[in-house]
């Protein structure tokens, strides 16, 4: 199933899609783990374990997301999850492959998070990790650092208006 918000197609994630989500996940950790002087298989091994523990781990606490596979055109582009609680939204993940990166994507599934969220008077948090390079952008489109936890900065944003 395709659904579409703004321009970006979305289709629901499947068993099917496990490693190009492993992919999507590893791409994000490259650079991190580029000065680890381990073997590249060892890496991907590293990898694809922390990408499984993560996946079991939101399938089992966030047992009413959206766990969405991002497409540019017909091609799976990223990840999308996200989840709608009663206070909030909750953008879990959002994460492109790097061909995929600087094409406006993110710029408009974050755009249509931010309308959903202006629409039902809730706002739009996500935990970005303080060294993340999407960090200007979500300053960009004004999100706010709500609390800080240590690597990791809950961000906010409040249509005030």
């Amino acid at each position: 199933m395709i659904r579409t918000l703004s321009s970006v197609p979305l289709r629901i994630a499947g068993p099917e899609d496990f490693d190009f989500l492993a992919r999507v996940y590893a791409s994000t950790r490259t650079e991190e783990l580029a000065p680890v002087p381990w073997p590249d298989d060892l890496k991907s091994a590293f990898l694809r374990s922390q990408f499984e523990a993560q996946d079991k781990y939101y399938r089992e606490n966030y047992t009413t997301a959206e766990f969405l596979v991002i497409l540019d055109g017909e091609t799976p582009a990223g990840r999308l999850y996200v989840d709608r609680w009663p206070d909030e939204i909750r953008l879990m993940d959002i994460a492109l492959l790097p061909e995929h990166r600087g094409k406006g994507i993110g710029t408009r599934l974050l755009r249509d998070l931010q309308d959903e969220a202006r629409r039902v008077g809730k706002p739009l948090r996500i935990h970005v990790e303080r060294m993340n390079p999407a960090l200007g952008l979500y300053k960009r489109l004004g999100f706010l650092q709500v609390e800080d936890r240590g690597v990791y900065w809950l961000m906010e944003w409040r249509h005030d208006g």
